[in-house]
């Protein structure tokens, strides 16, 4: 690796032209790469309720639809409103009371249901279904909304998924370039007070900077797209999880220039092998931690999971090559911003951990149940609406529709366009009797038999039937994610197919249920194979039975405080938060444990007693393990305290205290653990003991 740093060292300048060249191609990829806002869009494409939206679209030339609530305005002006939207790109048809019936027929023939369903006669207001031609978070849809909320004003209230993506989409772009500033001036204040330079921290945040922008603008490869949750995490994770790496650079050419008296170049050759070394080793266990997130069958996992695992890899060449090169070139300005470390060395508590060490393993114990507890028992939502904040359009428009119509999810049924007439009333009656069930919509039915099908406009007919399919519309007044609307999806489910064994129950309730279903075994698959993967690693590594379990347990155990105090606090987490979560602190922070077992090793292998050699193994990492948590807390709590995106804010704050309860852990706990163990490890592990001295001093050995 002296090689490689060597020819760093000597390429300084070219490679920093080059790495500023790339930033060009990289930034037209950052911006050509369409961000994804329908987190529903990542189940699993081979489930019913997905392969009915397929056949939605196909049959029917529709992925989506909103309701809108229209208040004191009479048949005439809701016809003009209808005729405007109607003329908007994308939009495929209108349904209201009068695309239904003309509006010269007498409205006492009209069947009941049908004539509620779209007006409310106290509330002086009448509902209209837009129906799109493209799926409901797509480019054309949102367009069409924003053309739509042009046309109409303050007394039209549009619901439905997709004005909520768009809400979201909305909210997002505002937000993400926000969290990058949040993210890099806090980072660089922690910066600042932990390191002895004013300047070298700049350098830090240019060249991850740089290692985020390769990172974003190589996402156009592939289907040229990303989740919004993945644009607004990646760069301020790839922030926190790869800046320790710059600080271990930094710390080793300090300590070379001083070990080759001052020749800068010569000590960064080897700080740059040195670096190589270290930081390879840690950064494959949080690659291994982001890899797990591709286990999911929720691809969201492996949206995010690709990007941060390429993230750290580009994070580690960065610190490799376009770091060492602006160190050097900016050596002198580096030089004269020189200052005084503000935050004193903690060091000096090693020895008295170490001899106090009963303490922190009977904290351990006392704490252990109440946090197991609390992580088996923190709640989640799937309401992914219902967490946005109240003001946007979309969540006061479906507070409209429940307080007016008692109108919660809305499903749609699919099912033959052969089934004759009397079948479909069956179905239609049996659905309309399941609880909750408000209203079900479907050609042969809603007109009751009064009106002849033959007079409805062809475009209203297309609606319900076309090609193999016919739709009905189901509304009922259970709310989205709830155990009611769940134990009703199943009951429609069994009713509908013991008409046809084809026909399917689908929507935005019905993917969430699917939802709930699928991330709870995700939770299990991803947790197993994150603990598996980092504990090969760690048993690959340091060629130990012991300390794979020793480090993890440690690591696991900081994470079932950080998930378990959400159940003490009445805290709901969004679900995405109890399956990531833990894989991302386990993969990001147990480099705390690595850097620390490291020289635990060493000083046994150079023959230390037991305490001394713990003592000295956390006293020289402790301000590295401390600077690092810290930088990673200073990344992400800004951005969960300042976003109004509870999925983005839930999962920044859980990552920031992770980090911190992560470094309290390793501190006090790990060392405790070794000194409880240290027997065992040493018998159990390869490299803790010099062969050659075992025979002259058999006493330094398991004390």
């Amino acid at each position: 690796m002296i090689k490689f740093g060597k020819a760093v060292v000597k390429w300084r300048v070219p490679i920093l032209i080059l790495s500023l060249l790339l930033m060009i191609p990289a930034a037209i990829g950052y911006f050509n790469t369409r961000v994804n806002y329908d987190i529903l869009s990542y189940l699993p494409k081979d489930i019913e309720t997905m392969e009915g939206q397929d056949i939605l679209l196909n049959e029917f030339g529709t992925g989506a639809f909103s309701l809108i609530v229209i208040d004191n305005t009479d048949d005439k002006q809701i016809e003009t409103i209808a005729d405007s939207i109607s003329d908007v790109d994308h939009v495929k048809k209108v349904l209201w009371y009068g695309s239904v019936a003309d509006l010269s027929i007498p409205r006492d023939i009209l069947p009941e249901k049908m004539y509620e369903f779209f007006n409310n006669a106290d509330a002086n207001s009448q509902l209209m279904a837009v129906i799109y031609d493209e799926s409901m978070a797509s480019d054309e849809t949102m367009a069409a909304l924003d053309r739509i909320d042009e046309l109409v004003d303050e007394h039209c209230h549009v619901s439905g998924m997709a004005s909520v993506i768009r809400d979201i989409k909305n909210l997002s772009e505002k937000e993400t370039p926000i969290y990058v500033v949040i993210a890099v001036v806090l980072s660089l204040i922690i910066l600042m007070l932990t390191m002895d330079s004013a300047l070298a921290p700049v350098l830090f945040l240019l060249s991850i900077g740089m290692a985020i922008v390769y990172n974003m603008g190589t996402n156009f490869m592939g289907d040229g797209e990303i989740s919004y949750v993945t644009q607004a995490l990646a760069a301020v994770l790839q922030l926190g999880v790869t800046m320790d790496y710059s600080i271990f650079l930094w710390h080793s050419y300090e300590e070379q220039t001083e070990r080759f008296n001052g020749d800068k170049k010569r000590a960064m050759a080897h700080a740059i092998s040195n670096t190589i070394t270290s930081v390879v080793g840690s950064s494959i266990t949080t690659v291994a931690g982001f890899i797990a997130l591709c286990f999911m069958s929720f691809t969201l996992g492996l949206d995010l999971g690709i990007v941060m695992a390429k993230g750290v890899l580009f994070g580690v060449l960065g610190c490799v090559t376009i770091l060492p090169s602006m160190i050097l070139i900016c050596d002198k300005a580096v030089q004269k911003t020189r200052h005084r470390v503000i935050i004193p060395d903690l060091g000096v508590i090693a020895d008295w951990i170490t001899k106090h060490y009963l303490i922190f393993i009977a904290l351990f114990l006392v704490i252990l149940g109440p946090a197991i507890y609390g992580y088996t028992h923190t709640k989640v939502y799937y309401d992914l609406a219902g967490s946005l904040p109240d003001t946007l359009a979309s969540r006061q428009a479906d507070a409209t529709l429940q307080e007016q119509y008692e109108m919660g999810a809305t499903h749609i049924v699919l099912a033959d366009a052969n089934m004759t007439e009397k079948t479909c009333n069956d179905m239609v009656s049996e659905l309309k009797s399941v609880d909750g069930v408000k209203n079900v919509l479907a050609l042969d039915s809603f007109l009751g038999g009064t009106i002849p099908e033959e007079i409805l406009p062809d475009k209203v007919r297309e609606i319900f039937k076309n090609g193999n399919y016919q739709m009905m519309l189901v509304s009922n007044e259970y709310a989205i994610a709830s155990d009611e609307v769940n134990d009703q999806i199943e009951q429609l489910n069994k009713i509908v197919k013991s008409y046809d064994d084809k026909a399917m129950v689908i929507g935005e309730a019905p993917c969430t249920k699917d939802l709930i279903e699928i991330t709870n075994l995700d939770f299990a698959r991803v947790s197993a194979v994150s603990i598996g993967a980092i504990f090969l690693i760690i048993l690959i590594v340091f060629k130990s039975i012991s300390l794979p379990i020793i480090l993890v347990a440690v690591i696991e155990f900081a994470i079932f405080i950080n998930m378990g105090i959400p159940a003490y606090t009445g805290t709901v987490l969004p679900f995405i938060a109890s399956i990531v979560i833990g894989t991302i602190q386990l993969g990001a922070t147990v480099d705390y444990a690595i850097l620390m077992t490291n020289k635990y090793k060493k000083n046994r292998f150079l023959g230390m007693d037991k305490q001394p050699a713990i003592a000295a193994a956390l006293k020289s990492s402790i301000q590295s393990i401390m600077v690092s948590a810290f930088a990673f807390f200073a990344a992400t709590f800004g951005v969960g305290m300042y976003s109004d995106i509870d999925m983005i804010s839930s999962l920044c704050i859980l990552m920031a205290r992770g980090a911190i309860i992560s470094m309290f852990t390793v501190i006090f706990v790990l060392p405790s653990m070794f000194m409880v163990f240290d027997k065992i490890i040493i018998h159990s592990s390869v490299g803790f003991r010099d062969k050659s001295k075992i025979s002259t001093r058999p006493a330094t050995v398991g004390k």
